[in-house]
């Protein structure tokens, strides 16, 4: 029984808590009945979280070398948001797509979901309210919000597994909705958004499609002080040399600080600390004319130097900086090499049968300045059931007497026997 039924789910007592200026009723949340998130220890999946950063490096380089639609070489994206999206279709995949997700992101072998749990659960520690922040003063108490959201339509069964999964791992449900109604769901999921994100990301990322039958959503919202706040009357326009080779001026903080400080054969890095949890890691090319590119395997090189790099005494000077971009993630996820992921109709049955991956986008942002930063990104997949139900090869109604055995399938033998000629009686 592969289906979402409403007699036997719980939904949420009172309605998802969605923008306030939304005029569209807020969908109730399903979840699988009787099933509670997993309570885990992150000590134990030190590995799976190696693995998950490793894995987002490697998506966060498809990103940058992606581009999306950032403007005169800026990008910004969130690898982070992109992994839990796909951790979660994953956790709907099987045969070539599931193999396919495991080879080219690079999940854990086993324990997938679990870990996933952990780092989520690690991540919560931080959360807070993103309509909260005042964020010309971004909190001394770092606000780092995840969000998983599922639109699926109420006329399509969700697999009860999937279901289990998503209650149990990442403690969230589905929103049954309608899909044909784009005057209610999109509103809908659009709040849903901007509630998350704190008005940051204002839409879903991918055009609203009403074929589609399934939206999956992560959102991340990040705001934080630095542990030592740069002054603004220290800010000066200096000297910047752009992408193009272009010399401006642009206004840039400086400070004095103690921060972890490495280099590599054509990199240099410092991680510059807020006041608790996080830090902005900064790398800076050796060459001067380079765009800032880096591979994964680089990437993976710096993080692990950073891991255990000394703190030292740190003149900075940084630019401010105000970005958003979006991509088209089909495009990525493609030129990454998931192409039985983006085209198969039958490896995600287990979500909804006969579903196949329509559209992958995100939407990301980021303020940087004298006291802090702000950062908001939305990664959206959605999907879409294709074709007609299968026909069924052949019919047998039970409608006149009819013989019936328990049998012992090892054995075969029949364990009770009998016929019915009349079932009221």
């Amino acid at each position: 029984m592969n289906r979402i039924r409403m007699a036997t789910m719980m939904a949420a007592s009172a309605a998802v808590a969605l923008a306030a200026a939304c005029s569209a009723p807020a969908p109730g949340l399903v979840k699988a009945d009787g099933v509670e998130r997993v309570s885990v220890d992150g000590t134990a999946y030190a590995a799976e979280f190696r693995a998950f950063r490793d894995s987002a490096l490697g998506l966060g380089q498809a990103l940058l070398a992606d581009g999306g639609d950032g403007a005169g070489g800026n990008v910004v994206s969130s690898p982070g948001s992109l992994l839990v999206a796909l951790a979660m279709l994953r956790a709907g995949a099987a045969g070539e797509a599931a193999a396919e997700l495991d080879s080219v992101v690079g999940f854990p072998a086993e324990k997938r979901d679990e870990a996933m749990n952990a780092l989520l659960a690690s991540l919560a520690t931080f959360d807070g309210d993103p309509g909260a922040v005042d964020e010309d003063n971004p909190p001394r108490q770092p606000v780092m919000h995840a969000a998983n959201g599922l639109f699926v339509d109420k006329d399509v069964p969700t697999g009860e597994a999937f279901l289990g999964t998503l209650a149990r791992h990442y403690g969230t449900g589905v929103y049954p909705v309608d899909f044909s109604d784009e005057g209610a769901t999109k509103p809908a999921i659009d709040a849903w958004v901007d509630s998350n994100t704190g008005g940051r990301v204002k839409q879903a990322p991918a055009k609203y499609n009403p074929r589609n039958t399934f939206s999956l959503l992560n959102a991340l919202y990040f705001a934080a002080a630095w542990q030592t706040p740069f002054d603004p009357s220290d800010t000066s326009d200096m000297p910047f040399t752009t992408g193009g080779e272009e010399e401006i001026d642009v206004p840039a903080m400086h400070n004095l600080l103690e921060m972890k400080y490495a280099e590599g054969t054509r990199w240099r890095a410092v991680d510059l600390p807020y006041a608790e949890g996080f830090v902005m890691r900064l790398v800076l090319p050796e060459a001067t004319d380079s765009d800032a590119s880096f591979r994964a395997p680089e990437l993976t090189e710096i993080a692990d130097a950073m891991d255990t790099a000394p703190l030292e005494t740190v003149q900075i000077q940084l630019p401010r900086w105000d970005h958003k971009c979006s991509f088209d993630l089909r495009q990525v996820l493609e030129a990454a090499g998931l192409h039985k992921t983006l085209t198969t109709t039958e490896d995600f049955n287990a979500i909804q049968a006969r579903m196949t991956i329509t559209q992958a986008a995100q939407a990301a942002n980021i303020t940087v300045a004298e006291k802090g930063t702000v950062a908001a990104a939305v990664t959206q997949i959605n999907g879409m059931v294709t074709g007609a139900p299968p026909q069924p090869e052949h019919t047998i109604d039970f409608d006149r007497p009819f013989h019936y055995q328990i049998v012992h399938v090892e054995t075969g033998l029949p364990l009770f026997m009998g016929t019915v000629a009349d079932p009221r009686s």
